[in-house]
């Protein structure tokens, strides 16, 4: 009897037969096929539900560099519910406390830099198009602690951007519609109202003095950069286009620095952090990135399906040897768990090597992705068409231990039935014809 030899007398019955019917190669060689099949499938599941979340956590990351690269991480403005107040711009005293904001902002270690911006919208004429443009007043000596700007130019220098000037910065994409180069000129339309209501709107022509990529349209096809005072003097010190762009240590953190240092920024004032602003972009790969796991999740349960298939012939098979063990005093609780390690010991494994599987992908998709593209004779990415050439990746410990997770409780419940309908075999029915 098993469970008198010495030298297993303190392993559980359940665990040591369970473990010797893994190991056992068994007389059905199709059982035996299905078995590797369940377990090559949960892998391949679990490798690739972490590879493909690791390159749309990456994808994400690109897309928050080159966002935030002419953003802020968070930025002070007027709140929403303000009535215009003259007079308001960041540096100067005025109706809102400004001043104020800033030394509030920089006290703070969380806080890297504090910059002030204005921001309108214009229409640029250059015979014979025209394009909506969103012009930015900045502080060219501010602006590098709180964006990339002076790094983005490709043509020209931040610095060329003098108050009093007429000059602009303009986006690749701006330029190309456009059609002009540095040192061209370009009219700017602004619309406004006078004091009676009617129409008014400012025509303004500036010199272009540079420009920048960053490679995500929302900047180089709508964004163009001038002086800061340039630009207020086409607002009329409206103090709804003031604000200022405001640079964290960790941009992660935005939400929770922003609702700990917006009680203190002063009244009339809010504090909005880049989450709010961008909140659509990453809503939609927030739910892309739930619907490809759920549906990559899918490969797993197709494997857990093999696990069910395979421990159910696994059961008939073995019908002769489970009622044996049930003369032998095995309770239906044992006949139970033997199975439950089967299938969990095969389901399991599986998830180890999926998890290894996907983990050493992941953090060399980029240099696997060129490989293939050489081999087959095809680009994932083409340089023509897109901005970002090589394939990232970020791998997350806690997606992976949730991936895990996830397909080690599906695997679980997969080996249920087939072992209650092992410890429900009855004895006498199957040594009948033994």
């Amino acid at each position: 009897m098993l469970w008198l030899n010495p030298a297993r007398m303190f392993q559980p019955l359940s665990l040591f037969v369970g473990l010797r019917y893994v190991r056992s190669r068994t007389r059905k060689f199709f059982v035996s096929f299905i078995t590797w099949v369940s377990l090559i499938g949960v892998a391949v599941g679990v490798a690739a539900l972490i590879v493909i979340l690791s390159v749309m956590n990456g994808f994400e990351g690109e897309l928050r560099d080159r966002l935030l690269a002419l953003s802020s991480d968070a930025r002070v403005i007027v709140s929403p519910n303000e009535t215009p107040a003259a007079a308001a711009d960041p540096r100067r005293a005025g109706d809102y406390p400004w001043q104020s904001a800033v030394q509030t902002l920089a006290r703070d270690p969380r806080v890297r830099g504090v910059a002030p911006y204005a921001e309108i919208q214009a229409l640029a004429l250059r015979s014979p198009d025209m394009l909506p443009v969103q012009l930015r007043g900045i502080d060219p000596d501010l602006e590098p602690q709180v964006s990339a700007a002076a790094t983005a130019v490709i043509a020209g220098r931040l610095d060329a951007l003098q108050a009093g000037a007429d000059q602009l910065i303009l986006g690749s994409v701006v330029a190309r519609l456009l059609g002009v180069s540095t040192g061209d000129r370009v009219t700017l339309l602004v619309p406004g109202i006078d004091a009676g209501g009617a129409p008014a709107p400012r025509l303004r022509e500036f010199t272009v003095a540079g420009i920048f990529e960053i490679g995500l349209q929302d900047h180089d096809g709508t964004l163009a950069l001038a002086h800061l005072d340039d630009v207020r003097a086409l607002t009329l010190d409206d103090a709804r286009a003031f604000g200022l762009h405001v640079k964290l240590t960790d941009p992660l953190m935005a939400p929770a620095v922003a609702a700990a240092l917006a009680p203190d920024i002063g009244e009339g004032l809010t504090l909005r952090d880049w989450t709010q602003d961008h909140a659509n972009y990453f809503r939609a790969i927030r739910i892309e990135k739930r619907m490809m796991s759920i549906i990559l999740l899918l490969i797993v349960g197709v494997a857990a399906f093999n696990i069910v298939a395979m421990l159910v012939m696994v059961v008939t098979d073995k019908r002769t040897d489970i009622a044996i063990l049930r003369t032998l005093g095995a309770s239906p609780r044992s006949i139970l768990g033997i199975f439950l390690t089967q299938g969990l010991v095969i389901g399991w494994v599986g998830v180890a090597l999926g998890v290894a599987l996907g983990i050493v992908l992941a953090q060399n998709v980029a240099e696997i992705v060129p490989v293939l593209e050489r081999s087959f004779g095809f680009q994932v990415m083409d340089p023509s068409v897109y901005y970002v050439t090589r394939i990232p990746s970020e791998v997350q410990s806690r997606q992976v231990l949730l991936t895990a997770l996830a397909a080690l409780i599906v695997t679980a419940v997969a080996t249920v039935y087939p072992a209650l309908r092992a410890s429900r075999v009855a004895p006498a029915e199957a040594l009948r014809y033994e």
